[in-house]
């Protein structure tokens, strides 16, 4: 047999070489849902389990990239706040970097340990590790605050459960009582609760 013959069949005979870490990662789109002032991420149940991580873990990560509190429950996420489905893959996408993929490889055959108190992720597909770094609470978004008695104008963006408008400014979601959605209106902030503010219309 040619030399070449036997060549090509030792390299048909070869496994196939690892994939790229974005083929093997098959993660679900963001399924999300408006609700008042809130947004769920309904499908973070499956998510998480695609990325082999523990859902609260992932929760609480999307709280800090969104610098706002929620609530994880039955498999679905709740955040205070209105946030787009590219807000929640902007923040799938940072959790899958730091807490997923391999930086060495790209492969997301990973797991996330604790030595020495100190979190690390360690791949099994090349064996490397390194510490994951403890992110701050930074939302996605430019959000400025707002304070008790200060005049903002700001845009209804949907209806409380009490018929109040909805309205977000910096991290706060603002109820403001006799506004409708669609509407830009001037508000006065009466008083702030965590991050919920209640404000009333300025003519």
């Amino acid at each position: 047999m040619e030399y070449d013959d036997l060549l090509t069949r030792a390299h048909d005979a070869m496994p196939d070489g690892p994939s790229e870490g974005g083929d093997r990662l098959q993660v679900p789109d963001p399924e999300g849902e408006t609700d008042g002032a809130f947004t769920r991420l309904t499908n973070l149940d499956r998510i998480a389990d695609a990325l082999a991580r523990d859902p609260e873990h992932l929760h609480r990560f999307v709280q800090r990239e969104f610098g706002t509190n929620g609530q994880y429950e039955e498999g679905r996420g709740r955040y205070n706040g209105s946030f787009t489905l590219a807000d929640f893959e902007a923040a799938l996408d940072a959790y899958s970097e730091e807490y997923v993929l391999c930086s060495e490889c790209g492969l997301p055959d990973t797991r996330l340990v604790r030595e020495d108190g100190v979190q690390m992720l360690r791949c099994t597909a090349c064996g490397a590790f390194r510490p994951v770094q403890k992110r701050s609470s930074a939302p996605t978004r430019n959000r400025p605050t707002v304070e008790t008695g200060g005049t903002y104008e700001v845009e209804i963006t949907g209806t409380g459960r009490k018929g109040d408008g909805v309205a977000h400014k910096g991290k706060y979601t603002v109820f403001v009582p006799g506004a409708a959605e669609g509407q830009t209106v001037r508000v006065r902030i009466d008083n702030t609760s965590g991050d919920l503010a209640f404000a009333s219309l300025v003519n």
